[in-house]
C-alpha cells in the first residue's frame, strides 16, 4: 500500500505542475458559475420557493446546475488520463517499470489513486456551489446531495479507469485523449441505441453510465448502480495490468484472448447477478422519500404475500397511444415498476402488441370509402410497423375482451385468477398512471372494490352522458385520472321504481329529483337508510318539494329561496362556499385545502337546516361567506340586473351550510350521509371549470372515501418539503455574484500559475 501512495503522490506532482488539471477545473467552475449565478436574483426576490434544494442543484427540468453538469463531465477525465500510461511508454520508462521491484498492478493502483484525488478536487469545486444551498437555504436536503456527489464521483472514477486503459494501448497521447472523448461518447449515448429491439435494448441500457447517474442523482442510492461503477472500473484496471504484462511475457494469441475474456466475463457476471431485482438494496435519501411509493401501498403490496402479480400491458399500433409505448420506450415503462418491485419483485411485467379497429373510426371510413384494411395499412406505414410482431383483431379477441377501453394503452393486472384495469390518461400532463392509480388497481385484487350506485329515476343526473350537468367525469370517464373507476370504486345505476337497491353497496346516489319519487320508491328509499346504508341526497334551489320529504327523516330541511353571492365576474347564482371544519376531520387529504381556504363552486345552491336533537349527528361541510353571500327569499331573477340584498322581501344575510355530513351508528357500524343543497358542484362542467380556482374534484373524491370508510382513493401523500425559504438577499447576491464571477476564477488562475513559476525555476 505504501508503494501505491508514493506513486500515487508523484503522479499527482506531475498532474498539478502541468498547466492542463489547473485549467480544466478552472472551465468546469467557469461552466458550472454561468448556469448557476444568474439564478441567484430570482432567488433572493422569492421566485419559485419550495423544494428548493431539488430545484436548484437536481431537478433537470429546473435547470439543477449539477443534472447540467453531468453530460459534460466525461470532457474534462481524457485530457487528464490522456498521458498517465501513454507517457511511460512514449519516453521509455515503461521499461523501467518492468525491470523496478514495484508490481505492476502496484502502478496502475497508484496512478488510479492519483485519479481518484483529482476527481475528489472536481467534486470540491462542485461543492463551492452546493456552499450556497447550505448557507442560504434552512432546512437543506444534505443526505439527498451527498448522494448526488456520490454518483457523480463514481461516474469519474469509472471514465478514469477507462481513461488509464486507453491510455496503455498507445504511445501518443493525442490519440490516447481523442480515444477517450470516443469510448467516454459512446458510453454516454449508447443508451439510445436499439432501443426498439428487446436485445439489444438490454444490452445498450446496461452500459449506459449517466442514465445510472442520473437514477441515484435523483436520491435513490441503490446497491446495483453503485456494484455496476464498481466492477466496471475494476474491469478496466484488470484489462490494463493485463495488457501491460502481456508486454512483457510471451503468450499465444489464444491464451490472451482467453484471459481478457475472463475479465470481461467475470465483471458481466457480478453487475448482471447484482442487478437482479431480488439482490438490489435501495436507500432514498431524500427528505420526503419522494423515489419511495407510500406506506399505504406499501402495505397492499405487502398483504399480497409471496403469490405473483403479472402486469399485461396492450399497446394498439393503431391508435395514438401507441407513441407513448413504442418497443424504444420500455426501459422508461420499467422504470415506472422499478418501486413497486422494490418492495415485490415477482410482478412479472408482459407486452403485448396488437392492432385493432379505433371507435369512431370505421363511420369515417365508410364516409371515405375507405377499408379497414386499407386503414391498417396505411397506419402501418405512417409508423414504420412490422404487422408480423402483432396481433390480429382476431387473436387479440380470443386472448382478452378489451373493449370499452378505447382501443388505447392500457395494462390488465392479475392476481390468484383476479383482474382489473390500470388505464392511461388524455388529455393530461402525465399520459401514465401515478401511484394513486397504480395503488388503487392492485388494491382492487385483495379486496372487494365499494360500489357507488347512482339512482336514475326522477330524471336524475347520469353517470354515463357528457352534458354539463351529469357527473360522468366524476364516474365513469376512463380517459379521466380523477374519475372513480380509476380510483378503486365500481360504480353503477339502479332504477328505484323498478329495482332493488343492491345489498352491500358503499353508498347510494340521488341527484336533483325534478319529480317527486312515488310510494314504491320511497319505501325502498327508507329501507334501505333504516338497514344503515350510505347516502348521498343531491337537490337544487327550486326544487325544495322534491327533496324535502326524503331529508324529513334525517332531521334536514332544503331552506325556501337561493343563495345568492356578490360578484364582479361571475352570476349572483354562482356560490362558492369554504370547507367547514368537519370537512377536514371527514378526510384527512381535505385537511390542507381546508387551512388554504379552498372553495367549492355551486351554482344555483339552496341553503340548508338541520335539527340538533335528531337522530343523526350532523355537521356543516361546506358554509358560505356572511360578508359577500345571503338567502334570497323568492324567485331569483338574473336576466335584468345585479341581485340585491333586500331584508323587507324576507332575504336573509348570514353563513349558511350547503352540504352536510349526517352519521350515526347502525349494524355495528358508522351509516354515513350526506346532503347538499346543490347537485351541479359534482357536474361534468364543474369539474372542469378553469375561470376560477376550485375544488370539486377532490371535495367529490373526499367525499367517496368516506363513504368507502377510506379504503379507496389510495391515500400516497407524503410530507411537503422543508426547504421553501432563503435567507438570500439582494446585497448577499451581489457579493456571491462577484465572488463565483471574478474572486474564485482568479485564485485558481493565480494559484496555477504561481505553480508553474516554481516548476520553471526549479
Amino acid at each position: 500500500m505504501k508503494k501505491i501512495i508514493q506513486i500515487a503522490r508523484l503522479e499527482l506532482s506531475l498532474l498539478f505542475y502541468s498547466p492542463i488539471a489547473w485549467l480544466m477545473l478552472l472551465i468546469l467552475f467557469v461552466q458550472m458559475s454561468m448556469g448557476f449565478t444568474p439564478r441567484l436574483p430570482d432567488l433572493a426576490r422569492g421566485a419559485g420557493l419550495s423544494a428548493l434544494t431539488d430545484k436548484l442543484f437536481i431537478n433537470p427540468e429546473y435547470f439543477g446546475v449539477l443534472s447540467g453538469i453531468l453530460d459534460k463531465l466525461y470532457l474534462y477525465i481524457p485530457l487528464i488520463t490522456m498521458g498517465i500510461i501513454s507517457r511511460e511508454t512514449s519516453s521509455g520508462s515503461i521499461k523501467l517499470l518492468y525491470s523496478s521491484p514495484v508490481k505492476l498492478s502496484q502502478v496502475i493502483y497508484g496512478k488510479f489513486l492519483a485519479m481518484m484525488v483529482y476527481n475528489l478536487m472536481i467534486i470540491a469545486v462542485i461543492c463551492l456551489f452546493i456552499l450556497v444551498g447550505a448557507i442560504y437555504i434552512p432546512n437543506f436536503d444534505y443526505p439527498h446531495i451527498f448522494v448526488a456527489l456520490l454518483a457523480i464521483y463514481l461516474m469519474l472514477n469509472t471514465f478514469a479507469a477507462i481513461g488509464i486503459f486507453v491510455s496503455s494501448l498507445t504511445n501518443y497521447q493525442a490519440v490516447a485523449a481523442i480515444s477517450t472523448f470516443v469510448v467516454l461518447a459512446f458510453m454516454n449515448y449508447i443508451g439510445r441505441i436499439g432501443q426498439g429491439i428487446d436485445f439489444i435494448r438490454d444490452l445498450t441500457h446496461s452500459l449506459s453510465m449517466p442514465d445510472r447517474t442520473a437514477r441515484m442523482m435523483s436520491g435513490l442510492l441503490n446497491s446495483r448502480d453503485v456494484i455496476y461503477y464498481l466492477v466496471i472500473s475494476g474491469m478496466f484496471l484488470a484489462l490494463t495490468i493485463t495488457k501491460l504484462e502481456l508486454e512483457r511475457v510471451s503468450k499465444t494469441v489464444l491464451q490472451q484472448v482467453m484471459r481478457y475474456t475472463l475479465i470481461v466475463l467475470v465483471g458481466l457476471t457480478i453487475t448482471y447477478v447484482s442487478s437482479r431485482q431480488q439482490m438490489i438494496g435501495y436507500y432514498d435519501a431524500t427528505a420526503t422519500k419522494q423515489n419511495t411509493i407510500s406506506k399505504n401501498t406499501q402495505e397492499i403490496l405487502k398483504k399480497m404475500g409471496d403469490e405473483p402479480v403479472e402486469m399485461t400491458e396492450y399497446i394498439n399500433g393503431l391508435e395514438d397511444s401507441y407513441n407513448q409505448a413504442k418497443p424504444n420506450q420500455r426501459i422508461a415503462d420499467i422504470a415506472r415498476w422499478e418501486p413497486y418491485l422494490r418492495f415485490k419483485p415477482n410482478i412479472k411485467l408482459n407486452w403485448v402488441y396488437y392492432y385493432d379497429s379505433i371507435p369512431g373510426i370505421t363511420a369515417q371510413l365508410k364516409q371515405q370509402n375507405f377499408t379497414f384494411s386499407h386503414y391498417v395499412m396505411f397506419m402501418s406505414n405512417l409508423n414504420k410497423l412490422d404487422l408480423r410482431k402483432f396481433l390480429t383483431p382476431a387473436e387479440i379477441k380470443e386472448q382478452i375482451n378489451l373493449e370499452g377501453e378505447n382501443a388505447r394503452v392500457v395494462m390488465q393486472l392479475k392476481y390468484k385468477g383476479k383482474t382489473t384495469f390500470l388505464r392511461t390518461f388524455s388529455p393530461d400532463s402525465y399520459f401514465w398512471p401515478k401511484e394513486a392509480e397504480t395503488g388503487a388497481a392492485l388494491k382492487r385484487l385483495i379486496v372487494n372494490a365499494p360500489k357507488i350506485v347512482f339512482a336514475t329515476d326522477g330524471y336524475q343526473r347520469s353517470m354515463n352522458k357528457i352534458g354539463d350537468r351529469d357527473y360522468k367525469t366524476l364516474a365513469n370517464t376512463k380517459l379521466s385520472r380523477g374519475s372513480m373507476v380509476n380510483q378503486g370504486f365500481d360504480v353503477d345505476s339502479v332504477s328505484l321504481e323498478n329495482a332493488e337497491i343492491p345489498a352491500g353497496i358503499a353508498a347510494l346516489v340521488i341527484a336533483d329529483p325534478k319529480v317527486a319519487f312515488s310510494t314504491r320508491a320511497m319505501t325502498k328509499i327508507q329501507k334501505y337508510i333504516d338497514q344503515g346504508g350510505n347516502l348521498m341526497l343531491a337537490g337544487e334551489a327550486g326544487k325544495q318539494s322534491v327533496i324535502n320529504p326524503l331529508l324529513d327523516s334525517l332531521g334536514v330541511k332544503m331552506l325556501k329561496g337561493t343563495l345568492v353571492q356578490e360578484s364582479k365576474d361571475f352570476s349572483n347564482d354562482l356560490v362558492t362556499p369554504n370547507l367547514a371544519a368537519a370537512a377536514a376531520a371527514m378526510t384527512p387529504e381535505l385537511q390542507p385545502y381546508y387551512l388554504r381556504k379552498w372553495v367549492v363552486s355551486m351554482p344555483g345552491a339552496a341553503a340548508l337546516a338541520y335539527n340538533p336533537e335528531g337522530s343523526f349527528t350532523a355537521h356543516p361541510l361546506l358554509m358560505t361567506n356572511p360578508e359577500s353571500s345571503w338567502l334570497k327569499n323568492g324567485k331569483l331573477v338574473l336576466d335584468s340586473a345585479a341581485a340585491v340584498f333586500n331584508a323587507k322581501a324576507g332575504d336573509q344575510k348570514g353563513s349558511f351550510p350547503t352540504a352536510l355530513m349526517l352519521t350515526r351508528n347502525r349494524e355495528h357500524k358508522e351509516q354515513r350521509i350526506m346532503v347538499s343543497g346543490d347537485a351541479d358542484f359534482l357536474s361534468n362542467a364543474e369539474l372542469s371549470r378553469m375561470n376560477m380556482q376550485t375544488m370539486n374534484s377532490g371535495f367529490a373524491l373526499g367525499i367517496f372515501k368516506w363513504f368507502a370508510y377510506g379504503e379507496f382513493p389510495i391515500d400516497t401523500s407524503r410530507p411537503d418539503p422543508k426547504d421553501n425559504v432563503t435567507t438570500l438577499t439582494k446585497i448577499s447576491t451581489k457579493i456571491l455574484q462577484i465572488i463565483y464571477y471574478g474572486v474564485i476564477p482568479g485564485v485558481f488562475f493565480l494559484l496555477g500559475l504561481v505553480i508553474l513559476i516554481r516548476r520553471k525555476r526549479k
